[in-house]
């Protein structure tokens, strides 16, 4: 017993030809009320023929892609008393496109790649959550507050009716980058998935905390250059050494200096807002916050 649903087959919907009232209350239609739909068994296999009128069904108008001619081959398999339902679709591309000329692409690696649009823009996500999509990228020491102050100005753009996320490095290490260690080719890395993500968020509408060391200067260009329309905000942590050392909160310093971390952790250059506690006196974390927010509302980041 099957039933069928756009292309594809549930069983025990359908009995002696009928469907069951359950059936239709799915939403399920009965494909021998249309003439169009042609069928051909052989052997176990049931090919089925989908025309384009189909298409004109007001049950599948969210299908209108298919309306050129779709075949669907249903193969039935017996497996364990039930019917184990396969099916292979040869769709053609411009028909899911909707274009009849694709751009293919080799990015990187990866060969035979097409770009595909939203009909819904980032102007409109930016309108409805009536903000602009952004990326605030939080740099500086280890110890000198990043994640503190991310979480500060996440909670104060909260309570503005502003969405916003936090990227954090140590966080994405548990996951995303859990395969990265920390040599300057790992690093880079970091930062590009790191900036990729971040894209990601700033062209949903969402204002994109990212709080991580990011060294190098270099990647941190690299980064910005994925955001062509000056949407990447850098903040630097000025605090000095000393006070990041008598911090330091993951005893990184302490390894450093019993040399069991290789590598430099202090090369650090500086960014476009720079939070000053230079004098050893760092204000307050929502202090800091501000001071971003500040500069984000002058900008026009947190209206639409």
């Amino acid at each position: 017993m099957t039933a069928f649903f756009g292309s594809i087959w549930f069983p025990a919907l359908y009995s002696n030809g009928e469907f069951t009232n359950s059936s239709r209350k799915l939403g399920f239609f009965d494909s021998g009320d249309f003439n169009s739909t042609q069928y051909t068994r052989k052997s176990d296999s049931l090919v089925q023929v989908l025309a384009p009128s189909i298409a004109k069904l007001k049950f599948v108008s969210s299908l209108k892609a298919i309306e050129r001619s779709t075949r669907i081959v249903c193969m039935e398999e017996k497996v364990g008393g039930f019917k184990d339902l396969k099916a292979e679709a040869k769709i053609e591309s411009s028909c899911v496109s909707g274009n009849d000329h694709l751009v293919m692409s080799s990015i990187g690696q990866s060969t035979n790649v097409v770009w595909h649009e939203s009909p819904i823009r980032k102007l409109d996500r930016q309108n409805l959550l009536q903000q602009k999509g952004c990326v605030v990228w939080i740099t500086g020491l280890s110890g000198s507050g990043k994640s503190t102050v991310a979480c500060a100005l996440n909670k104060a753009l909260y309570h503005r009716g502003k969405l916003a996320y936090i990227l954090d490095g140590d966080n994405l290490r548990h996951g995303l980058n859990n395969d990265l260690g920390f040599t300057a080719e790992d690093r880079a890395e970091n930062i590009r998935r790191v900036g990729e993500v971040a894209k990601l968020f700033a062209d949903a509408g969402v204002i994109c905390i990212a709080s991580l060391v990011s060294p190098y200067r270099r990647d941190r260009d690299a980064s910005r250059t994925l955001f062509p329309d000056k949407n990447f905000i850098e903040v630097f942590m000025d605090v000095p050494l000393h006070v990041c050392e008598a911090r330091d909160p993951k005893g990184l310093y302490k390894l450093a200096r019993a040399g069991k971390i290789k590598g430099s952790i202090t090369n650090m250059d500086c960014g476009k807002i720079t939070i000053n506690g230079s004098d050893g006196n760092c204000p307050s974390p929502c202090d800091m916050a501000e001071q971003v927010i500040s500069y984000m509302d002058e900008k026009g980041f947190l209206q639409a």
